[in-house]
């Protein structure tokens, strides 16, 4: 099932900092191989605020979680709380797209930085929506734009540590896409999946504590 699962990557969606090698390369969603060897690093403005670093390892879940008793998924790119003096207000996420990181402000000149996989070239998006529901350990159905590409993906999975989903999933309007977690914390940091905003599953339910269902979501490409 493993195997299966991640030959799944990249495709749940239609379903920078100091960069990390191993995250930072444009990753092919079936053969998992970098696309070319360019490596997406982002030269940090003098101004970037010092960050604080938060301890992750599956803090934010409960012990009946079922990923409580799996293997921590960390990712490369750490949690932080950073200063933050943008336009938008307490509450809302923000997610920068180049920089591969999502912002939830808290206010107070702060916010929560965690890192993202973004949609891989040809499904970038940008816009403002709501999230409008939220699931803990969703169910995948793939939807049909991505089975006309891949009639050979399974129609229904069960939520589950196997499930790409990952252990949470915020909907985005009546959109197709989601911020939703991952059984490959190793892609978080790249451009690699078709369109959806993908957390490592301790990042996404921390997230998941704090967002609401009407939370303002801005996508910045």
């Amino acid at each position: 099932m493993r195997r299966f699962a991640t030959a799944l990557t990249g495709l749940a969606c239609m379903t920078a900092g100091w960069a990390m090698p191993a995250a930072a390369y444009e990753i092919d969603p079936l053969t998992r191989q970098p696309l070319d060897n360019a490596l997406l690093v982002r030269v940090r403005p003098q101004n970037e605020p010092i960050a604080t670093p938060i301890p992750t390892a599956n803090a934010s879940l409960s012990p009946s979680d079922p990923l409580a008793s799996a293997v921590p998924q960390m990712s490369a790119i750490q949690r932080e709380t950073v200063a933050y003096n943008g336009p938008y207000g307490a509450g809302t996420i923000v997610v920068s797209t180049a920089e591969r990181r999502l912002y939830y402000v808290m206010g107070n000149g702060q916010a929560l930085r965690y890192g993202v996989g973004v949609g891989r070239p040809g499904f970038t998006w940008g816009g403002v929506q709501t999230i409008t529901m939220k699931r803990e350990w969703p169910d995948w159905r793939p939807p049909a734009q991505m089975l006309r590409r891949r009639p050979d993906l399974p129609r229904f999975m069960k939520g589950g540590l196997e499930n790409p989903l990952g252990a949470r999933a915020l909907y985005l309007g009546s959109s197709i896409y989601r911020i939703h977690g991952s059984n490959e914390p190793e892609s978080i940091g790249g451009a690699v999946s078709s369109g959806c905003i993908r957390m490592t599953n301790d990042d996404v339910a921390d997230l998941y504590t704090r967002a609401k269902v009407g939370t303002k979501v801005v996508v910045l490409r």
